[in-house]
């Protein structure tokens, strides 16, 4: 009897030694050819353009080149990188961005810009061309993004403030098994001022369960059928999932949407942690 135990504690103990290399195998291999992002928190890094498309007026897609074409940014979803450029006086300049792109686009990272006329940064991205470099740095920003850690998002985007909502929608719709569903309301000032309307259009078509939109227009061309004005505590209440505590409700745009949106939240019994600003 006393043979029998002991060899069973020595079969015992022989399993979980394996279980152990194998776990710590595992582990290396994972550790050591995970690819490795390209960004650097600490320091700038430069990159080159290499694509440039206007796609209004005042709004351009820019097409940075990575090392290598297997090669990420190693972004996390909702973070934002620092682009460092030469404003019309020849001083550096340095604004926070975040790209249209994910880790799955691998070899390059895309940037969605709207020029402003007085903008200093807007003077970089006017004069910047094909072969050019630009420094980067990063990753930045508090929002830490999880599968399914919501069971919706409302979201609450202003003009350029649509970068951020874009990515991590992109990221949800893009992962079969993240059931998240989102709810975005997107204001600007005019038709033309709405950008990526094509791309949030298509994954509003391809995942009509999942995915919905509502355009706000301060100045609604002849014919519109969204919203007109600025965003209200009854459009927040129409398009936005109810306060609970498994959604989210994400806000980007100008200081004063931002503090007029956070009024209307609070007002409607959404808690500081049922929110979340870029």
């Amino acid at each position: 009897m006393d043979f029998l135990q002991t060899h069973r504690v020595e079969m015992i103990s022989m399993a979980v030694a394996l279980v152990a290399v194998v776990g710590g195998t595992a582990y290396y291999f994972y550790v050591t050819r995970k690819p490795k992002g390209c960004l650097d928190p600490d320091n700038f890094r430069e990159f080159k353009l290499v694509k440039r498309t206007q796609i209004s007026h005042n709004v351009a897609k820019f097409r940075f080149e990575l090392p290598t074409p297997t090669s990420l940014l190693g972004l996390p979803i909702g973070q934002h990188i620092s682009c460092r450029g030469k404003d019309g006086s020849g001083e550096d300049v340095i604004r926070p961005y975040t790209p249209t792109t994910l880790d799955t686009d691998v070899g390059y990272f895309e940037l969605v810009i709207k020029m402003y006329p007085q903008g200093r940064m807007s003077h970089y991205f006017r004069e910047i061309c094909e072969g050019d470099y630009m420094a980067v740095k990063g990753p930045k920003g508090r929002f830490k993004y999880q599968p399914n850690q919501a069971r919706a998002f409302g979201m609450l985007a202003g003009g350029t403030g649509i970068a951020p909502m874009f990515q991590v929608a992109r990221a949800i719709l893009e992962n079969a098994l993240d059931k998240t569903s989102i709810h975005l309301t997107y204001a600007n000032v005019t038709y033309d001022d709405i950008l990526l309307k094509e791309e949030l259009d298509d994954f509003a078509i391809k995942f009509r369960d999942q995915f919905k939109v509502y355009y706000i227009l301060n100045q609604p061309p002849e014919g519109w059928d969204g919203g007109v004005g600025f965003i209200s505590q009854e459009m927040i209440q129409t398009h936005c999932p109810a306060p609970s505590s498994d959604i989210q409700i994400l806000r980007c745009g100008p200081p004063p949407m931002n503090k007029a949106m956070a009024a209307h939240l609070d007002a409607l019994g959404y808690t500081p942690q049922m929110q979340f600003q870029f």
